[in-house]
């Protein structure tokens, strides 16, 4: 039976008059929509977004905030010529600015407004306090879907989390919290769907997480045993003993990683700077 497009309510009417009585709680209600999955009352994609929206209501900033350590950050202090090369290696368009420590975050930076220094000719000196934007404050507790509607009414696209004694223990970004309810978000890292390993540059590539370690051995000369993991994501949330977290790097046979995309399931994607160049033919 194919989904009712024309009204939202019309086919959660004919979802709930499938079904006797009423949900008694949400595990009851993300029964009903597997159900309803099941037959053709809703498709896939419908119900994996009405799941996400209900996961959301139970959980909180602490389960998919960036940790305090893996935060970028620029210093209040840092010249603009400094901070150009963070914006360039992260791919960020925001950032905490913080003072004399992480615990004092006096605002957020956005790319652009650095960008357009330099796009002036860097005329005139650079004061960062003007280009500052409020940050928002949270707390670890508070509820995915009431942060949603918070970050809806202020149009604020990031949040800096505070633990219980006031002390910054992360971030948060709009983000994130789509991604729970509709999953990974396309970006500027997302690589072909026919290519696990890309070139960015020199010394400097992309690498999907799923890539298979022999592919990885191959292309970049390297000998790590594939008898316990078959993809090189496995292999890191090994060597680190626990799921690699977005931004963080680490140092493996030489090669240095950094995480580009991670969620709470599975890491995405990595970035690989290698100590010399490599020169091969790509495929």
């Amino acid at each position: 039976m194919p989904e009712d497009n024309g009204s939202s309510g019309r086919w959660f009417k004919r979802l709930t008059e499938t079904f006797s009585g009423e949900p008694k709680d949400l595990e009851d209600l993300s029964e009903i929509i597997v159900h309803a999955r099941e037959r053709g009352i809703i498709n896939e994609d419908t119900s994996e977004m009405l799941e996400g929206v209900l996961r959301i209501a139970e959980l909180q900033v602490r389960d998919i905030m960036v940790p305090r350590s893996q935060m970028v950050v620029v210093e209040r202090d840092d010249a603009p010529e400094d901070i150009l090369p963070l914006v360039i290696e992260s791919g960020h368009s925001r950032f905490p600015v913080i003072g004399d420590d992480r615990d004092e975050v006096v605002g957020i930076l956005l790319a652009k407004d650095l960008l357009r220094y330099f796009a002036e000719g860097s005329k005139g000196s650079f004061d960062i306090k003007e280009c500052l934007r409020p940050a928002a404050f949270i707390p670890e507790s508070k509820r995915l879907n009431v942060l949603l509607k918070e970050f809806r009414v202020s149009h604020q696209h990031m949040a800096i989390v505070v633990d219980e004694y006031g002390g910054v223990s992360g971030l948060v970004t709009i983000e994130d919290v789509l991604e729970e309810i509709v999953g990974d978000i396309g970006d500027e890292y997302d690589i072909d769907e026919d290519l696990d390993i890309r070139r960015e540059g020199e010394r400097q590539f992309t690498v999907r997480g799923q890539t298979r370690i022999s592919e990885f051995n191959e292309y970049f000369g390297t000998d790590f045993s594939d008898e316990e993991f078959d993809t090189i994501g496995g292999l890191a949330t090994h060597f680190l003993g626990r799921l690699p977290r977005r931004g963080e790097t680490f140092v493996m046979d030489g090669l240095e990683f950094r995480v580009l995309r991670a969620d709470r399931r599975r890491l995405d994607t990595l970035r690989v700077i290698t100590p010399h160049d490599i020169v091969r033919e790509e495929h």
